[in-house]
């Protein structure tokens, strides 16, 4: 193997941290590092987010502008919820893999804006415990270093309904799984970074 194929960096990386801490900027500039750091390398981004209202589609637009200027080197790959699939079929040794977020994936599972009536609560709950068992096989098994970018959202008030509670529960439960199949897991706050597990790149 090449010394352009290596990998630089933790294998696996997850960055947390609440709204607007930093997360995305966090991993763009982890990104530009890895694209700087040899040739031949790439990184692509993998968006969990859908444009399901007008506010969203905007959002979506005005990342994608600003990410073009931070890491012009980076591609886009839109994938709501087979996350297991990507990383089976794009994990490569020059390949960086930024996945944003594991939260908008979590609802695309959990809170889908369309859910077929055939579909009960409990083969839903099913299908995803398949999903993230075998996303977490894939990660393990990478072969190029992937950035998780997930939101903290247990910190405050404990929310009223019970569907909200269910979605808080869930994503600290995926929250604690992947931290425990990463390398390193980054806390941020006001945009900075805080190490809670391992060497920090």
């Amino acid at each position: 193997m090449s010394q352009s194929c290596t990998i630089a960096m933790p294998r696996s990386q997850l960055l947390m941290g609440g709204q607007k801490s930093g997360k995305s900027r966090r991993a763009e500039l982890l990104a530009r590092q890895w694209l700087a750091g040899a040739s031949g390398r790439e990184a692509v981004l993998v968006a969990t987010g859908q444009p399901w209202d007008a506010e969203m589609r905007e959002r979506i637009a005005r990342h994608q502008r600003d990410r073009a200027e931070r890491v012009p080197g980076m591609t886009t790959l839109e994938e709501p919820r087979e996350l297991a699939r990507v990383l089976a079929e794009h994990s490569a040794p020059q390949r960086m893999l930024v996945i944003d977020c594991l939260t908008l994936w979590l609802t695309n599972w959990l809170m889908p804006a369309e859910t077929e009536e055939s579909q009960s609560k409990t083969a839903q709950d099913q299908d995803w415990n398949a999903q993230i068992a075998h996303f977490l096989i894939e990660l393990e098994a990478a072969k190029g270093p992937v950035i998780l970018v997930g939101n903290e959202i247990g910190l405050g008030v404990i929310p009223m309904g019970a569907e909200v509670r269910a979605f808080v529960d869930a994503l600290g439960v995926l929250n604690q799984q992947v931290a425990a199949h990463c390398e390193t897991v980054t806390f941020m706050c006001a945009g900075l970074p805080m190490a809670v597990k391992g060497p920090q790149p």
